[in-house]
């Protein structure tokens, strides 16, 4: 019988001289035999594949499937989105105006407001509150449509009991000595703190009567928030997506609804990031691989499809002067 110590010496030399080649698949990733009755659901999946993909071809439209969701409960509308499937190319996204839900992501004095947890940190404002305007001329235009509103905000319970410490302790270090949970000299209450004044939404796109708020506890809202039940509550498929910051709480939203099989439309000049490079570069990240995320558009282009459908309200709802702030 071999010592263990020849084997172990065996082993190293193996391990110093592979006898195969980068990229060679491991013994454990044969393929698995699964039972076969998962076949007949397989193919059947792809074959509406298939007519969603001969459709595409016919129309670069990628549409409501019915068969999925049954007969639109509202109207339908198409926004162009750009770089789709590939960059330089263009394709449209169908939406069944009662199955689409706008998002408003943490527009929040903490992210866009002076003495904010953003502004502490040493970032420009300008960088994240310049969407605010192109987002507001959005709600301008849903407002009165069928079309769900929702607003998020970022926050930790006051007793900072849902916040990590590493959390707590990079924003301190960050912030040179002022972070999560602290007031700052001059600032409006204690930052990223539920029911601090700093934690409310900024008055150009606050929520009115009727529309949904949900807070969350970290950067996504689809795990540490309301937000999955009240859109599976709603019956909510597509989701148009603004708010701030482009590369930390938007794009953490985006790849969990992703995940979770809604479609997801980015409006590119209604959200913004601390750094510009950040931000194109979660544009981009985006629109890799035909749309890795969702799809890309801007606020022009949503109003048009609304337009073109006769569902825009711009102009005819509730104006600036008549927004009711909800607590």
């Amino acid at each position: 019988m071999p010592k263990i110590s020849d084997n172990r010496a065996k082993r190293e030399q193996e391990e110093q001289q592979p006898d195969w080649q980068p990229g060679t698949p491991s013994k454990m990733a044969d393929e698995r035999q699964y039972e076969t009755l998962m076949d007949a659901r397989r193919d059947a999946m792809l074959a509406r594949v298939q007519e969603g993909y001969e459709n595409f071809q016919k129309t670069r439209t990628f549409s409501m499937p019915r068969w999925l969701y049954g007969e639109p409960r509202g109207t339908l509308f198409k926004v162009e989105c750009e770089d789709n499937p590939d960059f330089g190319e263009t394709s449209f996204l169908e939406f069944d105006s009662a199955r689409t839900a706008f998002l408003s992501i943490d527009y929040q004095i903490d992210f866009c407001g002076e003495k904010g947890y953003v502004d502490v940190m040493g970032y420009p404002l300008k960088n994240t509150a310049t969407p605010l305007q192109a987002t507001r001329r959005c709600l301008d235009a849903i407002r009165g449509t069928d079309i769900k509103v929702i607003h998020s905000r970022e926050g930790h319970l006051p007793d900072l009991s849902d916040c990590p410490y590493n959390k707590l302790l990079r924003s301190k270090i960050i912030g040179k000595g002022v972070g999560i949970g602290e007031q700052p000299e001059g600032g409006m209450g204690r930052l990223l703190v539920r029911g601090s004044r700093s934690w409310g939404i900024v008055k150009e796109v606050e929520p009115i009567e009727g529309e949904i708020l949900t807070d969350k506890a970290g950067k996504g809202a689809l795990g540490v928030s309301n937000l999955f039940l009240q859109l599976n509550n709603l019956g909510i498929t597509h989701l148009v997506i603004t708010g701030i910051t482009t590369d930390v709480c938007v794009d953490t939203i985006m790849t969990q609804a992703n995940d979770l099989g809604f479609w997801c439309l980015l409006l590119k000049d209604c959200t913004g990031a601390t750094d510009e490079g950040n931000y194109e570069a979660a544009i981009k990240m985006t629109k890799m691989q035909g749309g890795v995320f969702g799809w890309v558009s801007d606020s022009n282009h949503f109003i048009k499809g609304l337009e073109d459908a006769g569902l825009s309200k711009a102009g005819k709802g509730v104006s600036s002067g008549q927004l009711r702030r909800v607590v």
